[in-house]
C-alpha cells in the first residue's frame, strides 16, 4: 500500500489517542453503539482522525441501524479497499488512502436503498466531523 502520509509508529502514538491508535494503526473496532458518529446527523464532512483527509460528505451517510456510521459511497479516491481474511471470513478493508489508517469494513448487496447497495460500517473514532 503506497501511502502520502507516512509516520512511524512511535510518531502515530505520540498525536494518537490509546484508543485511535489501537483503530487506526492496529485494525481494532470499537463497540456498536458508542462511537459519537453513529446517531450523527450534521451537515458536513467526515475527515481521518488520523490524517485529516476528507473522507465522507455526510450526504452519503445513512441509519443502517448497525451501530457504527454508514455511508453509502466514500469521497473518490479518499478510501483504499483490503481483502480481510480474518476471523475466518473474507471480508472487505476500507482504509484511508492517504495514511493507511483502518476505517472499517465495507459491504455489499444487503439491499439498503442507497445508489451504491454498499454499506461503508466505519469507527466514529477513525473519523473527525467538520461542519459546513
Amino acid at each position: 500500500m503506497s501511502t502520502s502520509v507516512k509516520k512511524t509508529e512511535e510518531e502515530w502514538r505520540a498525536v494518537l489517542s490509546p484508543e485511535q491508535f489501537r483503530i487506526l494503526r492496529q485494525k481494532g473496532t470499537e463497540p456498536p453503539g458508542t462511537g459519537e458518529y453513529n446517531k450523527h446527523k450534521a451537515e458536513g464532512v467526515y475527515n481521518c482522525a488520523g490524517c485529516g483527509t476528507p473522507l465522507y460528505k455526510s450526504s452519503t451517510k445513512f441509519d443502517s441501524g448497525c451501530g457504527w456510521p454508514a455511508f453509502f459511497d466514500a469521497i473518490p479516491g479518499a478510501v483504499s479497499r483490503h481483502t480481510d481474511n480474518s476471523f475466518g471470513m473474507a471480508r472487505t478493508e476500507i482504509t484511508c488512502t492517504a495514511c493507511g489508517g483502518h476505517l472499517g469494513h465495507v459491504f455489499k448487496g444487503e439491499g439498503f436503498p442507497t445508489p451504491t447497495d454498499e454499506r461503508h460500517c466505519v469507527n466514529s473514532i477513525s473519523l473527525k466531523f467538520k461542519e459546513e
